[in-house]
């Protein structure tokens, strides 16, 4: 995660993780799907794993911040 910059991780959240803006982003839409069980048809899983992707790469990155890699 150390070769992902953080300006470019934060810029593709607010891009593509959020994308389209109006009238709520999609990431939100998925979410709501998924808590209420309605998440089942194909383009609906692959349309929150693409607008998913950034925000799990953020989290993660925010998670491994500070640590090193054993050697």
């Amino acid at each position: 995660m150390a070769y992902l910059p953080w300006s470019i991780l934060i810029l593709v959240c607010a891009t593509l993780g959020l994308a389209p803006f109006v009238p709520e982003p999609h990431i939100w839409e998925k979410l709501r799907m998924l808590v209420s069980g309605q998440l089942t048809q194909p383009v609906d899983i692959f349309d929150f794993l693409l607008h998913g992707t950034p925000w799990a790469l953020l989290v993660l990155k925010l998670a491994l911040r500070g640590k090193t890699p054993a050697k």
